[in-house]
């Protein structure tokens, strides 16, 4: 009786092994893979480079093509191959449409026109080269500083846009004696 009470028991456990689904959704949010000190290149529908994004830590979901960044630095490219740096404290690529969301502390610079602009939240459309953040932005081309509540930046047309609450100083030029 007690064996056949035992072998019941068994039968009825439920923390016995047990045929589940797998869940894809859940499934679709493990990491494919992560590197350590990665680099990853992006290139464009003619072969040209389009973004280049360095970091000590890359983890790479491939059911949704993202990928996440610590202290990323991307090097973007623009239609003429100028170069244009970003770096923030975290960031988010999508390698299929090859959008960059950068976090904390982002910094766009421009290195040949010698301005820099600095917010909490830069976004990045690597296909159309458009950079844009809808947190405050301070845009710095010493002597000249801006601050805007709103920011666009055109890559190829090397053109900002800085949208409500607009401040800035700029100072006079001054001659030499």
């Amino acid at each position: 009786m007690v064996v056949a009470l035992g072998g019941v028991l068994v039968w009825l456990d439920p923390r016995g092994p047990q045929e589940s689904e797998i869940d894809q959704e859940a499934r679709a949010q493990e990491p494919g893979h992560a590197l350590e000190n990665a680099e990853i290149t992006l290139f464009g529908e003619s072969g040209a480079i389009q973004q280049s994004l360095v970091a000590p830590r890359l983890v790479h979901t491939p059911q949704t093509a993202i990928t996440d960044v610590t202290s990323p630095r991307a090097t973007l490219f623009d239609s003429e191959q100028r170069e244009w740096l970003a770096t923030s404290n975290t960031g988010t690529l999508n390698t299929d449409t090859q959008a960059l969301t950068l976090n904390g502390s982002a910094r766009l610079l421009a290195p040949e026109e010698g301005w820099q602009l600095d917010t909490e939240q830069l976004n990045y459309d690597g296909v159309t080269r458009h950079a844009w953040s809808d947190t405050p932005v301070l845009l710095q081309q010493p002597p000249q500083r801006m601050e805007a509540s709103r920011m666009d930046v055109w890559l190829d047309d090397s053109q900002v846009r800085l949208t409500n609450n607009v401040r800035g100083v700029h100072p006079p030029a001054t001659r030499s004696p």
